[in-house]
């Protein structure tokens, strides 16, 4: 028996007596995933259960060195991993921008003392993340971001204003971007710092969607202490990490087109509401429709486990992650225009007795077009595409 084989069954033992019965159900709703974090309340016992567990063995971060407390799995046994976990439909232990974003760019770019303080509390699940990037007046223009942090000498004084911070009304530590040294050239003297979302100075306050939720807030900074061992890379050198942890970012995004080993697929969700005659969904026309996303989906995920494939034998990610952004949140937009249609008009009740789930369906839909915007909007993808991609003018 191959090592492989091995870790493939010891693998499956360990997830058979520690992944709870009711963490091998589907989501009903995009709330019941595990968030973690000093202010989260977890929906049950299992819920925690199942991330501490996963968090104690290192697999909310399978691939990362086990000194930062991560599984310190090789690619392949990762891949075995998924496959367990898909097998017994167990659900994601924990989302986490601090897994999917900060983390790879203190992996890469932080000094020993800051992957010591932050990576272990990630993958455990201690601590939640929020992000400190777009401003008013900078958003898919970047680069143009006037929040200033302000050397003081043992630490920088910090102000400004982000916008569309994804959940920093329930985060415990913001990444940031400041520009440092008003007087260097645009994408130059800007850092990336770390800091307490209790510091006194920060506050969040939620904006209101279309689709009635508020996951997003304004950040207001007022005078906010940023310690400099809290500045990740080189002070006025963050540009270059910026870049680095976008890319992660719009895989994060673009990986919303996947329909994760917690939910049920399309097609099962259509034959839910729909059943089926001779085994095949009773509506032609949603049955033309339904088959040609999950074709497109089957080919999307093969194309993200081969950029993930290459990323990790070094030859990097870089503008294939604007691809994978723009398809995978395209692809979800149609995920859930399908749904409606299955669904019927009784989806779009939003509240009352008659609606479904508290309107989830129609909300959720509404809540994918902003998907096409953030993290770079699917215009600015497409030229990055064409140009990095495509090698056009």
């Amino acid at each position: 028996m191959s090592n492989l084989d091995s870790f493939r069954l010891e693998t499956r033992d360990w997830l058979e007596d520690n992944c709870p019965e009711t963490m091998r159900k589907p989501m009903k709703t995009a709330d019941d995933g595990c968030w973690g974090g000093r202010n989260f309340t977890f929906k049950s016992e299992d819920q925690k259960l199942w991330m501490d567990r996963m968090g104690e063995k290192g697999w909310t971060a399978p691939e990362w060195p086990t000194e930062y407390g991560g599984g310190g799995l090789s690619k392949a046994q990762h891949k075995i991993l998924k496959e367990e976990m898909a097998r017994i439909k167990a659900r994601s232990p924990l989302e986490s921008f601090g897994i999917w974003m900060i983390g790879p760019a203190l992996l890469k770019f932080g000094s020993e003392a800051l992957k010591q303080q932050h990576l272990p509390p990630i993958v455990r699940g201690e601590i939640r993340w929020c992000q400190g990037y777009s401003e008013p007046n900078a958003g898919s223009d970047l680069a143009g971001l006037q929040s200033k942090g302000v050397d003081m000498g043992d630490h920088l004084l910090a102000n400004g204003q982000k916008v569309w911070t994804s959940y920093g009304d329930k985060a415990d530590w913001m990444f940031c971007l400041l520009r440092t040294d008003p007087d260097a050239k645009k994408q130059m003297g800007i850092s990336l710092v770390l800091f307490d979302m209790k510091t006194p100075g920060v506050k969040p306050k939620p904006i209101k969607l279309i689709s009635g939720s508020s996951p997003f807030c304004e950040t207001f900074l007022d005078d906010v202490r940023v310690e400099k061992d809290q500045i990740v890379g080189e002070i006025n050198q963050g540009w270059t990490i910026a870049k680095y942890l976008l890319t992660h970012e719009r895989e994060m995004i673009g990986g919303m087109g996947l329909t994760g080993a917690g939910s049920k697929t399309l097609g099962s969700l259509a034959i839910d509401s729909l059943g089926t005659t001779f085994g095949r969904l009773n509506d032609l026309f949603l049955r033309t429709e339904v088959a040609k996303w999950e074709i497109d989906a089957a080919a999307f995920a093969c194309t993200a486990e081969r950029a993930n494939d290459e990323a990790k034998a070094g030859q990097g990610v870089g503008a294939t992650s604007a691809m994978l952004k723009y398809y995978g949140t395209e692809l979800n937009k149609r995920r859930f225009e399908t749904l409606l249609k299955v669904g019927g008009s009784d989806e779009l009740i939003w509240d009352g007795d008659l609606s479904k789930n508290d309107g989830w369906m129609a909300k959720t839909w509404l809540r994918t077009k902003g998907n096409s915007i953030e993290g770079g909007t699917s215009e600015v993808q497409l030229n990055i595409i064409a140009k990095n991609i495509l090698g056009l003018g």
